[in-house]
This record gives structure tokens, sequence and C-alpha cells, in this order.
């Protein structure tokens, strides 16, 4: 256990890591890169620096240093679990509630919560961040912990989820900022690991019991292309969406698959199909709650035509989604709720099998789904990006016993180059 001892250093695998992290980032023009003052970042931090096409120096910030956990540093993993059994559980299960009590120099004690205190930093470094680099591209190298609190605050993820994002060594996650924290911030992607050169995805975590579910969202239609609202007009893949899911068939070609849903409507099933090419004896299951928003009297409209009927509305939509009911069609509460109900029949269904399975869906009920990983309600809607074609991986480590953890979201890595989501903007 790491926590803030600084006499933990990267590996010469953490140091090739380092140099494909930075090697990943050469097109990205950064304005700054700040990083944890511990050994372990500030290395991984000047080695990125010294693979990038610009003279950038790592800028340390001590709002950046990892969770601290005084009395478990240093020690091994089962030793904690065997010393501080009851507070290892509280740990992983309840993060929000975890203290430990440390001894004062008056002979005292104090109460520390190190995941509370964690994103109170967390919040003070995107503060100070956001005040000097609006508009602008900035790379930060840290810890697990604190990365994790910098993307729980940043989206209103509570601490007790603490635990359900994954954060893995040398990973590459890609946030974008409307303004401040009260503005809209969306999660691009999470946990790249494609940049590394192994596994397409994060490893699962030792003990892993239950199901791996792969999330998609289907490939671009040409109304996706024009920017046209397609809701639950049965829109067939255009030739780059037939292209997408020949290229997500290949990216998941060598992964053993051994279930897949589908949302009913033509875009979702065909794409699911395309992968299913390469694993043939999978049977595809379709889920009627899976389809896509329904827009009501928006469906087949262009974005322009809807701004000249509906411009307060559409205003509206792109800032709180969450109080519009579509003329004719749904709100958003409607799809969370049957968002949620098709995902608890396909967990209760598959998360007890140690297996993968993919489900396919659309662009707002695979953000519900996300949302609800996390407790999150429709006023989150525009904090996950979900690209055509992306994959994004949620493991049940214990289960239906257990809860899910989010390893990665919108990986596109397999449909462009470059660690930025490039597939159409799109409308839904």
């Amino acid at each position: 256990m790491q926590g803030r001892c600084n006499k933990s250093v990267l590996t010469p695998a953490g140091q090739d890591s380092a140099r494909l992290v930075g090697h990943a980032l050469q097109g990205v023009s950064l304005n700054a890169l700040y990083c944890s003052p511990l050994a372990r970042a500030q290395e991984t931090a000047e080695i990125v620096c010294s693979e990038h096409s610009q003279d950038l120096q790592p800028i340390p910030s001590d709002l950046l240093l990892e969770v601290d956990l005084p009395l478990w540093e240093e020690l091994q993993r089962d030793e904690v679990k065997q010393r501080f059994a009851d507070d290892y559980r509280r740990w992983k299960q309840e993060p929000q509630n975890f203290s430990m009590e440390i001894p004062t120099d008056d002979g005292g004690v104090r109460s520390h919560f190190p995941v509370l205190s964690l994103r109170d930093q967390a919040q003070h470094f995107w503060q100070s961040l956001l005040s000097q680099h609006s508009g602008q591209t900035v790379a930060v190298v840290a810890h697990n912990g604190i990365n994790r609190c910098l993307i729980s605050t940043a989206l209103g993820i509570g601490a007790e989820h603490y635990q359900v994002i994954q954060q893995s060594n040398c990973n590459i996650s890609v946030l974008r900022f409307a303004g401040g924290l009260d503005d809209i911030v969306q999660l691009e992607s999470m946990n790249q690991v494609g940049h590394l050169g192994a596994d397409p995805f994060p490893s699962p975590r030792p003990g892993h019991q239950g199901a791996r579910i792969l999330l998609v969202r289907h490939g671009e239609t040409q109304w996706n292309r024009e920017s046209r609202f397609q809701g639950q007009i049965d829109v067939p893949l255009n030739d780059n969406g037939r292209a997408q899911g020949r290229r997500v068939a290949e990216f998941l070609k060598s992964i053993p698959i051994g279930f897949a849903v589908t949302s009913p409507m033509l875009r979702p099933k065909e794409t699911a199909q395309l992968i299913l090419e390469h694993h043939p004896h999978v049977t595809l299951a379709e889920h009627e709650q899976l389809r896509e928003i329904s827009h009501g009297l928006w469906e087949g409209k262009l974005e322009a035509e809807i701004q000249a009927e509906y411009g307060d509305l559409l205003d509206q939509w792109k800032v709180t989604p969450e109080a519009v009911q579509m003329p004719e069609g749904e709100n958003l509460d409607q799809v969370w709720q049957r968002a949620k109900i098709a995902w608890d029949d396909i967990v209760e269904t598959y998360a007890d099998r140690q297996e993968t399975g993919i489900v396919v869906a659309h662009d707002a009920v695979n953000k519900a789904i996300l949302c609800n990983l996390f407790g999150l309600g429709p006023e989150h809607f525009w904090n996950f990006k979900q690209g055509n074609g992306c994959v994004s991986v949620i493991d049940y480590p214990k289960g239906t016993a257990g809860h899910a953890v989010l390893q990665t979201s919108n990986v596109t890595a397999h449909l462009n180059d470059g660690v930025f989501d490039q597939t159409a903007a799109g409308a839904l």
C-alpha cells in the first residue's frame, strides 16, 4: 500500500509505459502539465514530457498527492486485510464512511476520513486549474485515488462510488469542461489503455468472479452524420456505420463472447450482428426497453429545423435536459426508468456468469445506463460521451452480490488514431 509514501519508484515496465503515454500525447498541443510531487508520478511526468514534441516542464502540485493512508502505508495488501479487517471492508464497501484514528502529538487521536479529504483536495485542484487555464488543454499526471476523485468531483459522483471507477497505471482519461465545476463537464473517455500495446481493456480486478459486460453504441447512421434527430425512427447504418461495426467486430474478435443483447432497432442490431460474425455460437437476444429515446415531433428533423420551431425547448435540452418533455415523445425520467429496467434484467440474467458479453444500444440509453451505475439522475445526461461504435467495459467482480465497476468508458481507439473521440457529433 503506497498512499503518500515516497519510497515507491517506477519499475522498468513502468518507465516503458510512461514513454508510451508520451508518444500517445505527441500530437496533442498542451498548455501545461501538472503532476503530483511524489517520485513515481513526477518521474512519469518527466518521461512523458521527454517524449512529447513540445518543450514542457512538469509543474508539481501538492493538490495531486495520493490518498493519505498513514496507518497502512508500506504494508502488503494481505497484511492490511488481516490486521484491519473491518476497516478494509469499509474502505471497499463504504468508502464515504471509512476513517482512520490517527494519534496526535498531545496523546489524543483525530478522525481522518481519507476519501472525503481527498475529494476536498480534488475540488481545490480543479478550482485552481480552471481559473488559470480556461479554454486550454492541460495534462495531469497523478495517482489512482486522486484521479478517481478528480473524475468523480468533476462529474458530481458521490464518495460512495469511489471504488466504482477504475484507474490503471498510465491510462489516459479525457475530461472536457464547458466552464467551471458548476457548468457541464463531459467525460469523453476514461481509463484508455490501448496505447500501452497489450490488452485493449484493463484487466479485471484480482478475485473477479462475475461477468464483464461490453456496452457498445451502434455505428453511425446518415442521420447521425447530418445531425438529424432520429430517436425511434428505425434508421439503418450508413456505409461508415457498417465500416465502424466491422472495426468494432475486429477489435473484439479475440475476446471470448458468451452472451449478447441488443436494442431491437436496426442500427444497434446490425452492429451486434457484425460483432457476432466472429462468435457464431452466440445467440443475439433483444430487449425492448433498450430502444432509443422517443423525440416525438423532433424525429426526422435537422437541428436547424428544430431550432426554428422549438428554439427555447432545444436550448433547454442542451443545458437542462432533465426538464424537457419532448413534444409527443419521452422525457429523460422515462428513459432512465426503462434503461434501469433493461440493465437490471441483463445483470440478473448474466452477472453471475464468469464470461464476457456485449450489450448494444443507443446514445441516450447508454448514457442512462452509465449514470445509473453512479446513482446519477437525468440532470447528468451530458456527463458521459458515447461515440458511434464506442465500447465501455462494466465489470461485476462479485456478480449480482456486489457493485459494478466501470473499467473504461467510450473507447474509440479502434475507429480513429489518437486519444480523442473523433466520431460524428451527430444527433440522438
